[in-house]
C-alpha cells in the first residue's frame, strides 16, 4: 500500500499567503513613458472612448479590459472541503483560481466575494455589476442554491456565466469517461454508469451525459437516502426542495435498481462518485461486482472515497480520483481556463452544455493524440498546449450556435488564444527570473 507524501502544504501555505500578502495584482498593460500619457489613459483623452461607450454599451468590449475580465463570485458557504467558511474566508480560494486563470488561460479574474446568502440578492448582485465583467465564475456555493442560481443567472445576464463545481468538474469527467470506454472498448448508449452522490459535480454531468448520448434508464443515481427513484416516499419533497433530483428520478427511473451504493454499483460498467471523503466511501467488494473491466472515477478530496490501489484489487481496471499524486486526475483546472479563453475571444453571451461537451471532446482528442493508456486518459496541467485547443473548440461552438458578438475563424481563434497564453507565461516567467517576483524564502521548507 502506497504512503502518502509528508509533506505539510497547510503550514506552508499559511507562511507564505502572509509572506506574499496575497497572490495576484493588478499592472499596467498601456506604456507610460512620460506623466503627459496620462492625458490619453485618463482625462481628457479618455472622454472619447467613455462617450462613445455611452451610446452602444457593446463598444465595452473593444474599449476596455471588461472582454477579458471575469469576476470569480462566492458566497462562501461551500468552500473546498471547509463547508461554510464565509465569504473573508472563502478570498483565499477565489484569489487562488484568479491565479490559475491568468497563468493557464491568461484571463484576468477577480475575486468577488460577498454576504448575500439568498438567492435573489446573489442574483441581484450579479446583475448589478454585470457592467464590468465580460464573464462569471461562480464558485463554492451550497446546493441545491448553486443550480437555482446558475439557471437564472444564465437568463438574465448577457454575458457568459460558469460554476466550476457543476460544469468544470462535469465537463472534466466526460472527458475522461470519453477515453476510458475508448480504452475497455464500450459504447456510452450501453454501459451502467452509477453516480454516487447527487451534489453539483454529478447533477451536472447527468446533464451532460444525458445529452452526450447515454441511455439515462441505464443511469443510477444515489444520494444519503440511497437510490433517486420515482416511488421514493420522499419523492413529493423532492419536487419542491430540489427539482434537480427530481428530474433525476423521473427521469432514469433508478436505473431499474433500488437501495443504497453496493446495490447501484452491482453490475455497473462505471461508477463516478463525487461525495465524502474516503477511505471507505466505497468498499473493495463493492467494486469487485462490478461488471468487467470497471472504471471507477472517485473524485473527492483530500481523500478519494475508495483508494485507486484498492479499486484496482477488486478489479477495475481504470481508476480516476481528483489528486495529482495518483494517475488520471480529473482536475477542473483542465477546463475552465480554457473555456473562458474562448468566449472572451469571440465574446460570446453565455455558455451553453454543448460548449462544455465541445471542451470535453477536445480534452479527450488531447489525450488520444498522445497515446491514452489506462493510467492516461486526460492530459496534465503541465500540457498546456490543452488550453488553447480547448478555447478554440469552445468559441467555434458559440459561433456555431449564434452566440458569439464577434466571428472568427478557427485558425484566427487559435492563434489569438496562444497567443495571449504563452504571452501571459513569457511575461510572468521574466518576472520571476529578474526578481520583480520574490523567490520562496529558503526558510520554507518544499
Amino acid at each position: 500500500m502506497p504512503e502518502e507524501k509528508k509533506i505539510d502544504w497547510y503550514s506552508i501555505s499559511e507562511k507564505l499567503h502572509k509572506y506574499y500578502g496575497g497572490k495576484i495584482e493588478t499592472i499596467p498593460k498601456v506604456p507610460v513613458r512620460t506623466l503627459n500619457d496620462f492625458a490619453i489613459w485618463y482625462t481628457p483623452g479618455v472622454a472619447e472612448p467613455s462617450m462613445r461607450i455611452a451610446k452602444d454599451p457593446e463598444l465595452s468590449f473593444e474599449y476596455t479590459s471588461r472582454w477579458n475580465t471575469i469576476a470569480i463570485v462566492s458566497d462562501g458557504t461551500r468552500v473546498l472541503g471547509l463547508g461554510k467558511i464565509g465569504p473573508e474566508g472563502a478570498y483565499p480560494v477565489m484569489e487562488g483560481k484568479g491565479l490559475i486563470f491568468k497563468y493557464l488561460g491568461g484571463v484576468d479574474a477577480v475575486p468577488l466575494v460577498h454576504r448575500a446568502r439568498d438567492p435573489e440578492k446573489f442574483l441581484e448582485l450579479l446583475e448589478l455589476v454585470e457592467p464590468s465583467y465580460g464573464g462569471i465564475n461562480l464558485e463554492d456555493i451550497e446546493s441545491p442554491k448553486c443550480f437555482y442560481i446558475l439557471e437564472e443567472a444564465r437568463k438574465r445576464l448577457n454575458i457568459p456565466v460558469w460554476h466550476d463545481d457543476q460544469q468544470g468538474t462535469a465537463a472534466i469527467t466526460l472527458a475522461g469517461l470519453i477515453n476510458a470506454l475508448k480504452i475497455v472498448n464500450k459504447d456510452i448508449k450501453d454501459v451502467g454508469i452509477a453516480l454516487v452522490g447527487t451534489g453539483a459535480a454529478n447533477v451536472a454531468l447527468y446533464r451532460l451525459l444525458k445529452a452526450y448520448g447515454a441511455d439515462l434508464k441505464k443511469i443510477t443515481a444515489i444520494d444519503s437516502k440511497g437510490v433517486l427513484h420515482p416511488d421514493r416516499p420522499d419523492i413529493d419533497k423532492l419536487m419542491v426542495s430540489n427539482k434537480w433530483k427530481y428530474q433525476i428520478a423521473i427521469e432514469t427511473e433508478g436505473g431499474g435498481k433500488r437501495g443504497g451504493v453496493p446495490e447501484a454499483m452491482e453490475g455497473a460498467d462505471v461508477v463516478i462518485a463525487a461525495s465524502k471523503p474516503g477511505p471507505g466511501t466505497i468498499k473493495k467488494e463493492w467494486v469487485s461486482k462490478m461488471a468487467k473491466d470497471a472504471i471507477v472515477f472517485a473524485e473527492a478530496n483530500p481523500v478519494p472515497e475508495i483508494w485507486p490501489w484498492e479499486a484496482k484489487e477488486a478489479g477495475a481496471r481504470i481508476v480516476a480520483t481528483g489528486r495529482s499524486d495518483f494517475p488520471n486526475q480529473v482536475n477542473n483546472s483542465l477546463v475552465f481556463p480554457g473555456v473562458f479563453r474562448g468566449v472572451l475571444n469571440v465574446r460570446a453571451k453565455t455558455i451553453t452544455d454543448e460548449m462544455a461537451i465541445a471542451a470535453s471532446l477536445e480534452i479527450a482528442r488531447f489525450a488520444e493524440e498522445k497515446g491514452i493508456h489506462e493510467d492516461y486518459i486526460v492530459p496534465t496541467m503541465e500540457e498546456w498546449e490543452v488550453y488553447p485547443r480547448v478555447a478554440t473548440a469552445v468559441a467555434l461552438k458559440a459561433i456555431e450556435q449564434g452566440l458569439a458578438r464577434k466571428v472568427m475563424t478557427r485558425d484566427e481563434v487559435y492563434q489569438m488564444s496562444l497567443e495571449i497564453i504563452k504571452s501571459t507565461m513569457d511575461k510572468y516567467k521574466l518576472l520571476y527570473k529578474n526578481g520583480l517576483i520574490k523567490d520562496i524564502p529558503k526558510e520554507v521548507n518544499i
